[in-house]
């Protein structure tokens, strides 16, 4: 089954790329993690520069980051004794600027205001 969306053929997606797309869409549904791939998708970083700007603990920073690796969000590489992360998937980038950067153009345009919850979707 296929259907048009934005002038372009799409086919329905497995039910294993649906699960893999909702397991990485659980990942970014922490703040923190969100922040991290969003500042990762600025460039790279090691963990320090992370937690500092996340404002977070090195430790929960490092956990956090290692969610994202397994998940396959993040990747890093050895720089010497550092670590630096980075988004190595446009796709990833596209989608976390897509989302913040269309909520953060309604919140200056509307005012900050809470998201609607769904009742019985756990969202």
């Amino acid at each position: 089954m296929t259907a048009r969306a934005g002038g372009a053929d799409h086919e329905e997606p497995s039910d294993e790329v649906l699960g893999r797309a909702a397991e990485a869409f659980g990942l970014l549904a922490a703040p923190a993690r969100l922040h991290i791939v969003w500042l990762l998708a600025r460039g790279e970083k090691d963990v320090s520069g992370l937690a500092e700007q996340v404002g977070g603990a090195l430790p929960a920073v490092s956990q956090h980051l290692s969610k994202l690796k397994l998940a396959g969000l993040v990747r890093s590489r050895r720089e010497g004794r550092r670590q630096v992360y980075y988004v190595d998937d446009p796709g990833v980038v596209a989608v976390v600027r897509l989302m913040i950067g269309q909520l953060t153009e309604q919140e200056r345009e509307q005012g900050a205001r809470p998201l609607r919850r769904l009742r019985g979707t756990g969202a």
